[in-house]
């Protein structure tokens, strides 16, 4: 099969037929091949699923809080959500990747994948505007909607953290007690929790060292704009 008829198999299974052709190559093209790479097309197209995934969390959920939106669109549009989409079209196949890439099996790690399909979401939008994105990406994500129910939002603020920090491909929180004051029986835990996304820690105190985290995972959350404090 030449590179034309594996590119057009690609889009028949995408459901976009690409008019300019070097949108859909430089999609497929990671930052470890030489030249020209999908980075800026990933940023676009994260924009983009953000958006379209809020808008159908909003009229799907007229009774969803804000905090309970933020929660259902952080598992919708996690890496490893678009991961499984990307393996189902066996992106992998497609990808243009460096050498070492290649040698290091780059063509199924989780996080390449997801860029990838993200920056054929930029693509598409750049290709044939909003309207085909938008329909592309719904029909994408139709069996994960269905899946989501606002139960799915009662889980505590740690819990909450590390997906939303996992859908954006970022290290995972760290947790330090920091003082503890108080008699024995009568304690107070003061935990700082640090993650990459943000410039300063953010702080819990509670009368045990997990509620403190929580505290903590609560606060992160709402200086990331993820949450309002009182969700």
């Amino acid at each position: 099969m030449t590179q034309a008829q594996a590119l057009e198999r690609l889009q028949r299974r995408l459901g976009h037929q690409f008019a300019d052709s070097e949108l859909l190559t430089l999609a497929l093209t990671h930052r470890s091949f030489a030249g020209r790479n999908n980075e800026r097309l990933e940023f676009l197209g994260d924009a983009i699923l953000n958006f379209v995934a809020g808008e159908a969390l909003y009229e799907r959920f007229p009774q969803a809080r804000e905090g309970q939106l933020s929660r259902l669109r952080a598992r919708l549009v996690k890496g490893e959500t678009l991961a499984v989409l990307a393996r189902g079209f066996e992106l992998g196949e497609y990808l243009r990747l460096g050498s070492g890439e290649l040698k290091s099996g780059g063509f199924r790690r989780e996080s390449i994948l997801a860029d990838a399909l993200e920056a054929l979401i930029g693509a598409i939008y750049l290709d044939a505007g909003m309207d085909v994105a938008r329909a592309r990406v719904l029909d994408w994500l139709e069996g994960e909607l269905q899946g989501l129910t606002l139960v799915d939002t009662n889980k505590d603020p740690k819990t909450r953290l590390q997906e939303f920090l996992q859908s954006r491909g970022s290290e995972l929180p760290a947790y330090s007690v920091v003082d503890i004051q108080g008699d024995p029986h009568c304690r107070t835990f003061f935990v700082e929790c640090t993650i990459t996304l943000l410039n300063e820690k953010t702080c819990g105190q509670g009368a045990s060292r997990r509620i403190a985290e929580q505290v903590a995972a609560a606060a992160a959350l709402s200086a990331l704009g993820v949450e309002n404090s009182h969700e």
